[in-house]
């Protein structure tokens, strides 16, 4: 089955990232994004060893460090501003705390649509309504009425995966809650702030003011302990209400940043979650990047996760001949370890976070050398064959 017609679901980064390795390998490619437009803004994202050499190989190497916020690294301060730990981002090879290609998760969508709208179907404002699939093909039934057939479908749509739901069952049977809750949302910089993340920690909670490329802005981030995290992902008046009340009387600059929470364009609050399946893909339907396997904020790679496994599985489709049998069982085989080892530093992270208490588990220690071992995996822990036996009809020049 040559140039197979595939449908992804959701335009993040996964989405559009599939999208470009797909067209280079001979598929016919429909992108469909519930939004009406792409998100901008978001959060800071990371791309970091194996991920780097994913973006040299899709040819956007240039266009990625060209959007990247040039932070300088990051640095905890107490209650009065005052400095108590540097991370600067030339550390560690570019690889560390702060990356040296970090990217705002909208910017990075933005690069990835850019390179692939003129080979790639994309329709926003609509999502799968139903599907139903044999042994030949998948039927699709769109939200706005339309009806179309297609040989796989692979689901990038996030961590509250529609698809995931649809084809794989309920969420709460895929999504581990680490006992936190992220905020974020960008505010003015009336912060004095330059090219340095700040993060101020109390008692199971934080305030970070981060800095991106339009300096007259800042992106401000909250997180905080929640064992029972039960706000509707959707319902954002209730998650802003939230969010003042679990931050109430948190020092340094909290009221200052809270002050700007209603007039904010791009507000985002979720648990601090991973996706956990057993397998990633049921006949001609597969997941991709947070619908699979969300590592969490807290490992810092699930974009990192998110191209690779890409990469990956445009590449093991095609050299299947399309087959998703074969094709999604080799992708699965090459991923598995690597999302494993991201997952876990996700839960390390996490526990770090958590309120010391009497049954509280002992904060781990990072500088032993099992961590070292563990975030070396993490990072380039996988490896990317070349696929030169499957056609590739080449990244186009950089703009």
């Amino acid at each position: 089955m040559g140039g197979s017609r595939v449908l992804v679901a959701g335009a993040s980064i996964a989405g559009p990232a599939l999208a470009h390795w797909l067209r280079r390998r001979g598929a016919e490619v429909t992108v469909v994004e519930r939004a009406p437009e792409l998100r901008p803004g978001g959060q800071a994202v990371d791309a970091r060893g194996v991920a780097k050499e994913v973006i040299r190989r899709m040819g956007l190497d240039a266009a990625v460090r060209a959007t990247c916020t040039e932070t300088a690294g990051a640095c905890t301060v107490d209650v009065d501003g005052n400095v108590l730990e540097t991370f600067p981002a030339d550390s560690d090879g570019g690889d560390g705390f702060i990356a040296e290609i970090e990217i705002l998760r909208g910017d990075l969508s933005r690069v990835l649509y850019d390179d692939t709208r003129d080979g790639v179907e994309y329709v926003f404002g609509d999502r799968i309504a139903e599907l139903t699939q044999d042994a030949d093909g998948v039927d699709v039934a769109f939200a706005g009425g339309d009806r179309r057939r297609f040989d796989l479908v692979v689901g990038a749509d996030g961590l509250h995966s529609a698809l995931r739901t649809m084809v794989f069952g309920p969420p709460e049977r895929f999504l581990r809650h680490l006992g936190h809750v992220l905020a974020f949302y960008s505010v003015p910089n009336e912060f004095g702030l330059d090219r340095w993340l700040l993060e101020y920690q109390e008692s199971g909670r934080s305030a970070l003011l981060r800095p991106i490329q339009d300096a007259t802005r800042a992106m401000a981030m909250f997180y905080f302990t929640s064992a029972d995290f039960d706000v509707d992902y959707r319902d954002v008046a209730a998650q802003k209400r939230l969010l003042r009340e679990r931050m109430a009387g948190l020092g340094w600059l909290t009221p200052d940043i809270l002050a700007h929470l209603d007039d904010t364009p791009d507000f985002y609050l979720d648990q601090v979650a991973q996706v956990v399946m057993d397998r990633w893909s049921s006949g001609r339907v597969g997941l991709l990047g947070d619908a699979a396997f969300s590592s969490s904020p807290m490992s810092g790679q699930g974009t990192g996760l998110a191209l690779v496994g890409a990469y990956l599985l445009a590449g093991e489709l095609a050299a299947a001949g399309w087959d998703p049998e074969a094709g999604f069982a080799g992708y699965e085989a090459r991923m598995r370890s690597f999302v494993e080892a991201n997952q876990e530093i996700g839960r390390l992270n996490a526990r770090s976070r958590d309120v010391p208490g009497p049954d509280a588990e002992p904060s781990p220690d990072f500088g032993g050398e099992w961590f070292t071992e563990l975030v070396g995996r993490a990072i380039n822990g996988i490896e990317l064959p070349d696929y030169t036996e499957v056609p590739d009809f080449g990244a186009r020049p950089e703009r």
